[in-house]
């Protein structure tokens, strides 16, 4: 068993909408974190921040260890909305999105990433479909652009059950030879699309995850409608249950604070340390 520490939690840059290099590193100082998950251009609210964000960094000892990018049109008004224009999913912005993967490979090779992750889009449960092969195709690209810059590209959870997503690394691996893929794991993605039990997902998952996002949120009473993403401690996660699975499985990754909803964000994400602290500590 691995016990799990407070020295892997950093934050995502794109939550705490910084304006400038200094003041994610005076947000960092403050939450008293050392890693930044990096938004490598613009993402959702966030105005994307990059250069000189190293070097303001390495000023108070923090650095950037992941990316992230978002993709061209994605839009979360909606659950049938974000399926129509999430990830690689929209044919009219397939060639736009190549270009952005590829401005964000070259800035992770730059700051020297090992990983950037994304949202995929939702994958087609039926590996029969032309859909599916379709999505495989584009994700199979997207990875070579990563691959040519030796950089492992990672799926965010949420928008699959864990078996489909499972499943579907399967095919990348077994049929197409595709490495350098894997998982940031996000439990309160799994409630908000009501895609299953975040501790169970992350039972299956584990062994394909990289990276974690710590967020927390309740699940949606009508279906088909987003859950309510709520500060860390008052959603259904269960963290004590999520920190003994990693520790049970060794897990020695990041995890990083992402806060999607609210004002008052540095507040809320030194929450969520303050919560996750002593579960941590009695987790073993």
């Amino acid at each position: 068993m691995t016990p799990q520490s407070l020295e892997q939690f950093g934050v995502c840059s794109w939550s705490m909408r910084p304006e400038s290099p200094q003041q994610m590193a005076d947000i960092l100082g403050e939450l008293g974190l050392k890693k930044l998950q990096l938004a490598l251009v613009p993402h959702r609210d966030d105005a994307g921040i990059v250069d000189g964000m190293p070097e303001a960094l390495a000023s108070i000892g923090a650095k950037i260890v992941s990316g992230m990018f978002g993709t061209i049109g994605e839009d979360y008004s909606t659950m049938e909305i974000i399926k129509k224009t999430g990830g690689v999913v929209p044919d009219e912005h397939w060639e736009g999105n190549q270009d952005v993967a590829k401005r964000a490979a070259a800035k992770a090779k730059a700051f020297g990433l090992p990983m950037v992750m994304f949202h995929a889009g939702f994958l087609p449960h039926d590996q029969s479909s032309d859909e599916f092969k379709k999505l495989a195709d584009r994700i199979e690209v997207f990875a070579g652009i990563f691959a040519e810059q030796g950089i492992t590209l990672l799926f965010e959870t949420g928008q699959e059950t864990a078996d489909d997503l499972n499943a579907f690394f399967d095919h990348m691996h077994n049929d197409r030879k595709v490495e350098n893929i894997g998982i940031n794991f996000d439990p309160a993605n799994m409630i908000l699309y009501d895609k299953g039990d975040p501790i169970d997902a992350l039972k299956k998952l584990l062994p394909r995850v990289r990276s974690i996002h710590i967020k927390d949120a309740i699940k949606t009473s009508t279906p088909g409608e987003w859950g309510s993403e709520v500060p860390v401690g008052t959603g259904q996660v269960d963290w004590q249950a999520f920190m003994q699975v990693l520790t049970d499985g060794d897990y020695t990754g990041d995890m990083h604070i992402e806060r999607e909803a609210g004002e008052s964000r540095i507040i809320d994400a030194k929450a969520a340390v303050d919560h996750l602290a002593p579960i941590m500590a009695a987790v073993g």
